[in-house]
């Protein structure tokens, strides 16, 4: 496959991940404010600044707006151009992506992407924004949902699906660190809260940000706790968006772009992404808990990085033609 169509599959879907992650978590936290009273500028700064700071996005919000609070906070994660990471500019990106490699990609995968890509750039949809955040959400929602639907219906399994998966997992298994980390790092600083009702509520949107929270009432009768949240969002072998089982399906992508036998590395991604999913399959929560929480999602995310810039230069990345040796 030619790097340029691996480069655009893989990004378009990150971007696509990215962006409905993004969905989720401000659909999430807007509900969350719901659940508190007397609730003044400072604490609802202190709300959406962690959420910032977890995207890595809280300097380049600075420079935009004044202060973080609802309205400022959501218009900078959904309608900004100024911010790479926006729900819009994803899309856009997704689409770009599309645009480039449109003769790889099936026709409805082509058509749902233009649909949403559509709907973001009309009037329309400031409309249903103002009339409704939930409903605005929903509708972008159904199409990316339209769209995941589509390429496993349409699309064949070769090696420009397993870019695509690739692309996938790796971006989720990245957000679902993040939305951990926010929470047992930054959203309750005090452990004299830990168990209390605000515990309980933030816990319940780590969940829902991460569309776990029916999934985990299924395997649990208790609220939710630390231990029970990592032994669920970290160690499930069977809960899609657990890091564990994006590490398991992001092995498995890689090593079928490779050929390779499960048990080989043949590139630094396939080592890198095989020495966290060992080490994910031997630990523990207590494990985990004794190298402590923030310190072990933080080494993850690094390797992560790792992981993705070992793709690039593995598959995507095309030498100046200066550097290119000359076939002998």
């Amino acid at each position: 496959m030619l790097a340029r169509v691996a480069d655009s599959l893989y990004w378009l879907s990150r971007y696509l991940e990215r962006a409905e992650n993004h969905v989720r978590l401000i659909e999430v936290n807007l509900q969350l404010l719901l659940d508190f009273s007397d609730l003044d500028d400072e604490k609802i700064k202190d709300h959406w600044q962690p959420i910032l700071r977890s995207l890595c996005d809280e300097e380049a919000f600075s420079k935009l707006y004044e202060k973080a609070d609802s309205l400022s906070v959501t218009d900078f994660l959904t309608f900004s151009l100024d911010n790479p990471n926006s729900i819009v500019s994803c899309v856009f990106a997704a689409r770009e992506n599309a645009r480039m490699i449109r003769d790889q990609i099936s026709s409805e995968m082509w058509e749902s992407m233009n649909e949403l890509y559509l709907f973001l750039r009309s009037t329309n949809s400031k409309k249903i924004w103002k009339s409704g955040v939930h409903d605005f959400f929903r509708e972008i929602r159904h199409h990316m949902h339209a769209f995941t639907g589509l390429a496993h219906a349409t699309y064949p399994r070769e090696e420009a699906y397993d870019f695509l998966q690739v692309g996938r997992y790796l971006e989720r298994a990245d957000k679902t660190t993040r939305i951990i980390d926010l929470k047992y790092h930054i959203l309750l600083p005090r452990t004299s809260d830990v168990g209390g009702a605000v515990d309980a509520a933030q816990w319940m949107a780590v969940l829902r940000s991460c569309s776990g929270l029916q999934a985990y009432h299924r395997l649990y009768l208790e609220s939710p706790t630390p231990w029970k949240m990592v032994e669920f969002l970290v160690l499930s072998e069977t809960f899609p968006r657990s890091l564990r089982f994006c590490l398991k399906e992001l092995n498995y992508y890689l090593h079928a772009i490779s050929e390779t036998p499960m048990d080989k590395a043949t590139n630094d991604a396939e080592r890198v992404c095989g020495k966290l999913l060992s080490h994910l399959s031997r630990c523990s929560t207590d494990d985990i808990f004794k190298e402590g929480l923030h310190e072990y999602l933080d080494r993850t995310q690094i390797s992560l990085n790792e992981i993705g810039n070992a793709l690039y230069h593995t598959y995507m990345y095309v030498p100046p033609a200066q550097e290119q040796v000359p076939a002998a």
